[in-house]
């Protein structure tokens, strides 16, 4: 069992997140449930596995079992709304986000790129900005990247089931979309991963969402509506998307090239 041992420090942002070093001797940015935040430790569990699935760029992750006894010794979790499950993914040393990168000159893993497009109209993630992308710097200014938060899939970190049934079916603004869509040689890459959602097994779905811990207060009723709503977009929604993203975004930057 990954338990952890020692706490490094409170890191930026509204998420609640803190790093911590587990017995495994690697560091993890761990989010602990919050009052007004209640979906964001569902979002998180959701949005990984269903990028893990896609073979996308996101760091390991897993649902982590932090104890009292643990969060009495820091002083910085002392008023953290404690259930006994958080989320942890594996803290990537040596990057930069996007905001703090000045310029791209190539993304080594462009090929993946498409495929967090797709899944970020899926989950109607309309939070993907440069804060949430991680670039590692390589030879000659070429960068690894990585997706990274995923709290505010399904429009936001509180929804309610009647929100799931009204997800807006739009063009994301997302300059960080426009960033990759950049690096993204062949629209094919669209098709190849709207294929693989769409031929994705429904019981792996269920199962996925089946093992959030009840603590993190998602219904019975709510996690079959997350199940219906992923079925439901990525069969009659996601196509849409997909052609209105490809001639809003891809084809007019692409078509400044020639």
């Amino acid at each position: 069992m990954m338990t952890p041992v020692a706490y490094q420090k409170k890191l930026e942002g509204k998420s609640n997140a803190h790093l911590i070093t587990f017995n495994d001797g690697k560091d993890y940015v761990v989010k602990f449930f919050q009052p007004g935040f209640e979906k964001t430790l569902p979002n998180e569990w959701v949005g990984y596995c269903l990028a893990r699935y896609l073979g996308l760029p996101v760091p390991f992750a897993r649902i982590v079992d932090i104890s009292e006894e643990f969060t009495s010794l820091v002083p910085e979790l002392a008023n953290v709304q404690l259930t006994r499950y958080q989320f942890a993914s594996l803290y990537i040393p040596d990057c930069l986000n996007g905001h703090q990168v000045s310029e791209v000159s190539n993304i080594v893993n462009h090929q993946t790129l498409a495929g967090i497009v797709m899944l970020d109209y899926w989950l109607c993630n309309r939070d993907r900005t440069r804060k949430n992308i991680l670039l590692r710097e390589g030879e000659s200014g070429e960068y690894q990247l990585w997706m990274i938060d995923q709290a505010e899939i399904f429009g936001t970190y509180n929804w309610l089931h009647a929100d799931l049934e009204n997800l807006p079916v739009e063009v994301l603004k997302s300059a960080t979309h426009q960033l990759m869509a950049g690096f993204i040689d062949n629209e094919q890459r669209f098709t190849d991963h709207l294929e693989l959602i769409q031929t994705m097994p429904i019981l792996l779905m269920e199962e996925i969402v089946s093992l959030i811990p009840d603590d993190w207060m998602v219904s019975r009723e709510e996690k079959k509506a997350i199940v219906t709503t992923l079925v439901t977009r990525r069969k009659t929604i996601l196509p849409k998307l997909m052609e209105r993203f490809l001639k809003k975004v891809y084809q007019p930057f692409h078509a400044n090239e020639n």
